[in-house]
C-alpha cells in the first residue's frame, strides 16, 4: 500500500491492482485479485467488466483514500461481503453485515431443489426456510416461485432484521413472512417443504475454519456443537408436528455428514425415501427427505 499512497494522482487502476493483488497473496488470502477488483469496484462504483476495460483510468486522491481503508480491513481477513455490503447468490444481490452468514455458492443447490420441486408440484407450496439467516434462500424462492407462501425462520433478531431490508429489496414482503424463534417453533401451520441450512461445524472444524470465518461471522450460524448435528438433530425431532402429507425437507449438510443425517432422517421417518446429494466437488451436501402420506 506504502506504494500506492506515495503516488497519488498518478496510480492507474491496473497498477493498483497489481499491488493489492500482491500484498494480498502475502496474506494468505485465497483470492487475492477477486478481492482487489471487487474492493476497487465499490469505491469506484464500477463493475468488474468497467475495471478490466478501462486500466489505465487514474485514480485521485479520495478514491485511494477510500480504496487503502478497505485494503486495511480485508488485510485483517474480514470478509469481502462485509466491507462492501452485498453478496450475490443464486442471480440474486443480497445485503450482508456482520449480523448474518455470507450466503454460500453451494447453498445454491437447496435453492436449485426448492424450485425443482415447486415447479413440478400441481399446487403453490407453503415452505419453510429455517435458520434464514440473510434471507437468501426464503428469498430467492419467492422470486422464483411466485405463488409460494414461505415463512422465514430464524431464533435471531439480528438476523431478521437483515432478512427484512432483503426481503424489501426483493418485494416479496407479501410472501415471505419473518418469525423468530428456535426452529421450527414459530410456524403457525403445517407446510409443504423445508428447507434448512442450520450450523453444521462440528467441533474438531471449528478449530480449523480460516480466521476469515472464524473471527468474523457469527459463531451461532455455525456451530453445530461436538458432532455438528444438534441443530440438525432437533430440527428433526419436530419436523414431524409441522409437515403436511407428502412433504419434503432439504438439509445443507457437512462433506463428512451424509451417512449420519441420512440414518438420523430414517430413524425418524423410516417410510421416507432419503438421498445424499453431493455438490459440483463431489462432496456431500445435502440430504434429500421425500415423505409420503403414509410414512409421517
Amino acid at each position: 500500500m506504502k506504494g500506492i499512497e506515495d503516488r497519488k494522482g498518478e496510480t492507474s487502476i491496473g497498477q493498483s491492482l497489481v499491488e493489492v493483488t500482491q500484498l494480498f497473496q502475502a496474506e494468505g488470502l485465497d483470492t487475492p485479485r477477486l478481492d482487489a477488483e471487487l474492493l476497487l469496484g465499490h469505491v469506484l462504483g464500477l463493475t468488474r467488466a468497467q475495471i478490466h476495460a478501462h486500466p489505465d483510468r487514474r485514480l485521485d486522491a479520495a478514491e485511494l483514500d477510500s480504496y487503502r481503508e478497505l485494503i486495511e480491513r480485508r488485510s485483517q481477513h474480514e470478509p469481502v461481503a462485509y466491507i462492501i455490503g452485498h453478496k450475490e447468490f443464486y442471480g440474486l444481490d443480497f445485503y450482508v453485515d456482520s449480523r448474518v452468514l455470507i450466503p454460500r455458492p453451494e447453498t445454491e443447490l437447496l435453492v436449485e431443489k426448492g424450485l425443482e420441486i415447486g415447479r413440478a408440484a400441481s399446487h403453490p407450496l407453503t415452505i419453510a426456510d429455517v435458520g434464514t439467516g440473510s434471507g437468501a434462500i426464503a428469498i430467492s424462492l419467492a422470486v422464483y416461485l411466485p405463488q409460494a407462501i414461505i415463512y422465514a425462520l430464524d431464533a435471531s433478531s439480528d438476523s431478521l432484521e437483515v432478512a427484512a431490508l432483503n426481503r424489501r429489496c426483493h418485494s416479496v414482503e407479501g410472501r415471505v413472512h419473518l418469525l423468530q424463534g428456535d426452529l421450527l417453533s414459530p410456524l403457525p401451520k403445517p407446510v409443504n417443504l423445508i428447507v434448512a441450512n442450520l450450523p453444521y461445524v462440528s467441533g474438531v472444524e471449528w478449530d480449523l475454519l480460516p480466521r476469515t470465518i472464524m473471527v468474523y461471522e457469527p459463531r451461532s450460524a455455525l456451530d453445530g456443537g461436538p458432532d455438528g448435528l444438534d441443530a440438525i438433530r432437533r430440527l428433526l425431532a419436530q419436523a414431524r408436528s409441522y409437515l403436511k402429507p407428502q412433504a419434503t425437507i432439504l438439509l445443507e449438510i457437512g462433506s463428512a455428514q451424509g451417512a449420519a443425517v441420512a440414518d438420523l432422517a430414517r430413524r425418524h421417518f423410516p417410510m421416507a425415501t432419503v438421498e445424499v446429494v453431493q455438490d459440483y466437488a463431489e462432496l456431500d451436501r445435502m440430504v434429500i427427505i421425500e415423505i409420503q402420506a403414509n410414512s409421517r
